[in-house]
């Protein structure tokens, strides 16, 4: 089974820019990159950050964008995003509740998309109603299951990041170790960092965004850092025993040298390009 991560997308004005860099032309090379080498992905999640400023216009635009994509797209919301303003383009999106939540079955397993968004704030919250509804919907899945949100669940070690991580981390641990036999991989944005870790044993990741990229700036204690590293998004393979995540790096306008041979008996001095 293979699937795609985008996240961080952080759609805007056009014409308007985030560290240099044009989202709306980024997202668009993104989703072309991602759509034209992996046409057989299962699904393509948007792990959040869909606007920069919560604005309807965004939505639309990303509505329109992905409305021919030749692979279903599914939509997490982050700290960036207004959740009414999006649900007013993607009212089928909402849950029972009220949250941007949903599950969607895959050839091997099932995904479910969390809502991690709270106002007025940019760290994640995981309340006690999204919590008892996660619960629920691992207590009843029979198959393995894949979980996607924005906000890291896990502390990266960086102070002003830490700051706006999922605030309810306890909560949501609790759960991830009470169902983590059934948890196979959670996947998160947020950070515009490639991570990966594991929070009870459960593995999760995140790749670095389609558009302005972060640094791991471990002395700083009061500000984000950023970064002119390459946008990127994630190509996840699954089968029975295994979860392999690579980082694309679409944004790499360099040489693709296609050089040595995996056959060790061509492994010699003479042939070997170095």
């Amino acid at each position: 089974m293979k699937l795609l991560q985008l996240t961080d997308i952080h759609l805007t004005t056009p014409g308007e820019t985030i560290g240099g860099r044009e989202p709306n032309d980024n997202f668009k090379k993104a989703l072309d990159h991602a759509l034209t080498h992996h046409p057989d992905a299962s699904a393509l999640v948007i792990t959040g950050d869909l606007s920069d400023w919560g604005d309807r216009s965004d939505y639309l635009r990303l509505k329109s964008l992905i409305a021919g994509s030749s692979v279903p797209v599914h939509l997490c919301i982050g700290n960036h995003d207004e959740r009414d303003v999006f649900l007013s383009v993607f009212p089928e999106l909402v849950d029972e509740n009220g949250f941007v939540q949903s599950i969607l079955d895959l050839p091997l397993g099932r995904a479910i998309f969390l809502d991690t968004w709270g106002p007025n704030s940019h760290a994640g919250y995981f309340c006690e109603t999204r919590q008892a509804w996660l619960d629920a919907q691992l207590e009843a899945s029979q198959s393995p299951v894949f979980l996607f949100m924005h906000h890291n669940p896990v502390p990266t070690g960086i102070a002003p990041m830490d700051k706006i991580m999922l605030q309810d981390s306890l909560g949501f641990g609790t759960i991830v170790n009470k169902h983590k036999s059934k948890i196979r991989h959670i996947f998160h944005g947020h950070c515009h960092l490639p991570l990966s870790g594991s929070l009870f044993g459960v593995p999760f990741s995140a790749p670095r965004g389609t558009n302005h990229a972060g640094w791991p700036d471990f002395g700083n204690e009061g500000n984000l850092s950023a970064s002119d590293l390459h946008e990127s998004y994630a190509v996840i393979l699954a089968d029975d025993q295994s979860v392999m995540v690579h980082m694309v790096e679409y944004g790499y306008q360099g040489e693709i040298r296609r050089e040595g041979s995996p056959d060790y008996a061509d492994w010699n001095r003479l042939t070997m390009v170095r």
